[in-house]
């Protein structure tokens, strides 16, 4: 709820506990047990943004947050509550809502292109090892040199192929590309597909200003993800989710301190974006949360523990709202130990024991003063939402979906020309030259052969014209005849020419 443009969260007798504006890009968190009320807390919190006019961004992996599109409805406990905290101008109100969803199923379609998600996080969705994540990133980097925009997955496939195609020259220009690798991811590709993520990569990709809009009465738009079957995919959600994060982080302009963040970020279930996160990568999102300030963006993470949430970051959240948390085994022990020690102590109560005994709708909770100094923390009972509690009707919600004005922008894909069709036109092309070298060397070819008959045949003509006649059987008769002949006469003109001499 919104009061004296605070964001107040709860009450502790006539203490009001709220979230000053100036002061919400200073990150929070909200943790708690199951069932222990961060939902409430976190619908209570983005209402009052949405109220304050910033646009509100949180994932539902529940279905619980579609409620927020509805306006609220009294019963007897939210009565009971409200005359507890003595609240006043309390009133039952729906919010500008805009659902959206990865598989495009229950919200608009949110997509980003396969160049945008970059080698790091597709590395983790794809569950690469160091080597594999480096032939993807020799990929990537082919890809901008040869400026072939890789759009969605089958972007990346061809890719791939043309990689394992040339991989020879390609391991002197860029190091060792192996086929093993290339098989590694092209099996990854396919398990993501499976997973239905093949819908999350195209175009036309998310527009950064469609989630930092207002209605017409100045109230801050709450973008609900319809994350209820990405949560099924727990590594997938939280390369989703880290991925907006950097999107954010390098599309929204540096403003430093505002009176009032341009959006809010709840991060539900955090634990998951940590879980087995690299060192490299957990030194990236550590920047992101750090700098993501300046750009006028508050991130509030959810989780069970704090102990869910890397020290470094934990460092960086101003705003925190513990609910209970159970204690029976020493390790429970230990992390509500850690909880204490992350508020500064309020000398009328034990932190400890009251973060034990908490009911559901309490917490203890410490934010940013004025000074930009924690607040010692307080013990509050949080107020109830102003709408709808649980999920909204689904005729209600396809409503709102349909009567977006981001309707006729999302709902549709769009094709252009990019490393598929750039590469295949490339295949076919090489091909076309090949199959005209291989036409021109046959034909060479077969001059050559032609060329070489009409030699042999060329050389038998002047062999045959050089060769004496062969003479026939009637004309070797004749000759025969003649020689006898000729030899007879020339016998007796011997004789007579013998007999002549002697007789003189």
């Amino acid at each position: 709820m919104l009061v004296n443009d605070k964001v107040l969260v709860g009450k502790s007798g006539d203490k009001e506990l709220s979230i000053l504006l100036n002061k919400a890009n200073r990150h929070g968190l909200i943790t708690g047990a199951s069932g222990s009320g961060k939902t409430i807390t976190l619908k209570v919190m983005a209402e009052s943004f949405a109220s304050a006019g910033v646009p509100v961004f949180l994932a539902d992996v529940k279905g619980d947050l579609t409620g927020m599109c509805e306006e609220g409805v009294g019963n007897e406990k939210i009565e009971e509550r409200l005359n507890l905290l003595k609240v006043e101008n309390f009133d039952f109100k729906k919010f500008p809502t805009r659902f959206w969803d990865v598989y495009g199923k229950v919200g608009h379609p949110l997509r980003t292109t396969v160049h945008d998600v970059g080698t790091i996080i597709l590395a983790r969705m794809l569950g690469l090892n160091e080597t594999q994540e480096g032939v993807l990133a020799i990929a990537f980097k082919i890809a901008r040199e040869k400026e072939l925009p890789l759009d969605d997955l089958k972007d990346l496939r061809m890719l791939l192929q043309y990689v394992a195609e040339h991989k020879s020259e390609l391991t002197v220009a860029y190091g060792n590309v192996t086929p093993a690798s290339i098989g590694s991811i092209q099996r990854g590709l396919l398990m993501l597909e499976e997973q239905g993520a093949e819908s999350f990569f195209g175009l036309p990709a998310l527009d950064i200003k469609d989630f930092i809009k207002k209605n017409d009465s100045e109230i801050g738009y709450i973008n609900v993800l319809n994350a209820a079957e990405l949560y099924k995919k727990p590594t997938l959600y939280a390369c989703f989710m880290l991925w907006l994060l950097v999107y954010l982080s390098q599309n929204m302009e540096e403003v430093g301190d505002l009176e009032k963040p341009k959006l809010v970020f709840f991060f539900d279930e955090a634990h998951l974006l940590f879980d087995n996160m690299p060192s490299y990568m957990l030194e990236s999102v550590i920047q992101v949360v750090k700098l993501i300030r300046s750009k006028g963006i508050g991130l509030y993470f959810i989780s069970q523990s704090p102990s869910d949430i890397p020290g470094q970051i934990l460092e960086q959240l101003g705003n925190v709202v513990q609910h209970t948390l159970r204690a029976y085994t020493p390790s429970e022990q230990k992390v509500v130990k850690a909880a204490v020690a992350s508020f500064r102590p309020n000398p009328e109560f034990s932190c400890e024991e009251a973060i034990m005994s908490l009911g559901t709708g309490e917490a203890v909770v410490s934010f940013v003063n004025e000074k930009g100094e924690p607040g010692i923390c307080e013990k509050v009972t949080i107020l109830p939402p102003q709408s709808k509690m649980g999920g909204a009707d689904p005729i209600r919600i396809l409503d709102v979906i349909n009567s977006s004005e981001l309707a006729s922008k999302y709902e549709s894909t769009t094709e252009r020309e990019s490393a598929y069709e750039i590469l295949v036109k490339q295949a076919e092309e090489e091909k076309a030259r090949r199959e005209e070298q291989e036409r021109l060397a046959e034909e060479a070819k077969q001059e050559q052969l032609r060329l070489k008959e009409e030699e042999k045949q060329k050389k038998e003509a002047e062999r045959l014209a050089n060769k004496p006649a062969k003479k026939t059987g009637a004309q070797k008769a004749l000759e025969r005849g003649v020689n006898s002949a000729m030899s007879s006469i020339g016998r007796q003109i011997g004789n007579s020419i013998f007999k002549g001499i002697f007789k003189k």
